[in-house]
């Protein structure tokens, strides 16, 4: 079920200023809730560090003025929620006497004659007021808030070193009298400024501490070991920082050395230390507590160019420091595959890949069958009729020193009724082709077998013969 209160709570807590108070929060439930806690609706977390959430409860150590408000736990599991309140009063002994003075109602709050809930100042910017020590240089303006609320409406005064400060210093208008401003600062507005916020329920107070540089006449000073020399993975981010000390605000560059024979890249560099370099664009100066400021320089996918020298700058108008570091960045451990150079026939149309080899071809079948053409005569009697003349798709003439060799497919039963019939129409042949044919003829017989996958068997017979 839901979360439920397990123990009895005491609703309204006090505490003594710079002491340390623990909030339970007794709840159970099944399954076992998860619990956080909230100050005056803003959710308590790591970064207020003073504030400790434990098992038990909240731990709050070393209380100052501004932890009084009401405080809540929430414990919620998948079956609902509950809160567990409190009202948090810090007692501060200069105005115990005054909380003694206040009537209190029956039910232990505070109540005006209008039937109104009093309430106890507290402060509405608490995160305008996290800063309280500041350094500024002479000069410079500073603004200090103590911005609160309260039933009845809270009144607010301002001291420096304990001492209340005169309404000139203060400003007469009254919207703005819980900020001060100092302007114009000089060495004696250094010191310790309090705001005192109190109605009729409290007090609660506030202190900043001033301190006010006076200017050296000096150039600026890197102070601290950065920018140190960094190492990266390719494609990776990492950054180099630089923290600088001067009176005034610098102006803070960071520059890459430019490498010997490459300054014909970029629009325009400048001389550092008789080596060239290139600005590179930078965010924003931050100014810290100690009167330091604070730069940096983001490098984010890291390539090989990226790598070098790398300078911060830090610069005003009496001169300039700077101090160096180097980038490395690892090489590529996937280093992109060479591209396959194209070949010279994918460069060429289809057109043209076809009909080179076409034409080739063509241009050689015509010269191998003109060959043949010429040949003709002297491989068979030219008398011979066409019904006994072997097809000319069946022969190969091949040349041969001093006689000609031709091959046919013809079987030798064949050839030997073609001669026989050649012969006896020797004497119709004319002179000149009778003196061409030879009484006694060559042949050599093959008989070669061959045999396919598919189980067939084919027998060629080969006749040679020479005339």
């Amino acid at each position: 079920g839901p979360p439920r209160i397990s123990d009895k709570v005491i609703h309204r807590q006090s505490v003594r200023l710079g002491r340390t108070i623990k909030l339970l929060c007794p709840v159970e439930g099944d399954p076992p809730p998860l619990t956080m806690w909230m100050k005056d609706g803003r959710t308590i977390h790591s970064g207020w560090t003073r504030f400790r959430i434990l098992q038990q409860g909240l731990k709050i150590k070393e209380v100052e003025s501004e932890d009084a408000g009401t405080y809540i736990c929430k414990a919620t599991n998948g079956f609902g929620s509950t809160n567990v309140n409190y009202t948090l009063i810090v007692i501060d002994d200069a105005s115990s006497g005054k909380d003694s003075q206040v009537p209190e109602g029956s039910n232990g709050e505070y109540e005006d004659h209008s039937g109104k809930q009093w309430a106890r100042p507290r402060f509405t910017q608490p995160a305008k007021m996290r800063r309280r020590v500041i350094a500024r240089p002479v000069g410079s303006s500073i603004r200090l808030k103590c911005v609160a609320s309260g039933n009845p409406r809270p009144d607010i005064t301002w001291l420096k070193d304990n001492k209340p400060l005169t309404p000139q210093e203060i400003g007469e208008n009254k919207k703005k009298k819980w900020t001060l401003n100092l302007k114009n600062l000089k060495p004696e507005d250094s010191g310790k400024y309090t705001c005192r916020v109190f109605n009729k329920v409290g007090e609660i107070n506030a202190t900043y501490k001033v301190e006010v540089i006076q200017r050296t006449r000096s150039k600026p000073i890197l102070t601290g070991t950065h920018p140190v020399n960094t190492t990266v993975d390719y494609g990776g981010t990492t950054s180099f920082q630089c923290k600088v000390r001067s009176d005034v605000k610098p102006v803070i560059q960071w520059l890459k050395r430019v490498e010997y024979g490459t300054e014909s890249k970029y629009n325009s560099t400048i001389d550092v230390g008789g080596q060239k370099f290139v600005v590179l664009p930078t965010g924003e100066v931050w100014s810290r507590p100690d009167g330091s400021y604070l730069n940096k320089l983001m490098i984010t996918r890291a390539k090989e160019e990226d790598a070098g020298m790398y300078i911060c700058l830090g610069a005003n108008t009496m001169g300039y420091s700077f101090r160096s570091a180097f980038l490395t960045v690892l090489p590529d451990p996937k280093p992109p595959s060479a591209p396959v150079p194209p070949s010279s026939a994918s460069s060429l149309p289809w057109p043209v890949i076809i009909g080179i080899p076409a034409g080739a071809v063509f241009i050689f079948g015509t010269i191998l069958l003109w060959l043949c053409q010429s040949k003709k005569k002297p491989c068979s009697p030219p008398a011979a009729a066409p019904a006994h003349r072997p097809p000319p798709r069946d022969r190969i003439c091949v040349s041969q020193l001093p006689d000609k060799d031709c091959i046919s497919s013809i079987n030798y039963e064949e050839y030997v009724a073609q001669q026989q019939h050649l012969l006896s129409q020797g004497p119709a042949l004319a002179p000149a082709m009778a003196s061409k044919m030879y009484p006694k003829i060559y042949t050599d017989i093959h008989t070669h077998t061959h045999s396919h996958v598919e189980g067939k068997v084919h027998q060629h017979q080969h006749i040679q013969y020479q005339c």
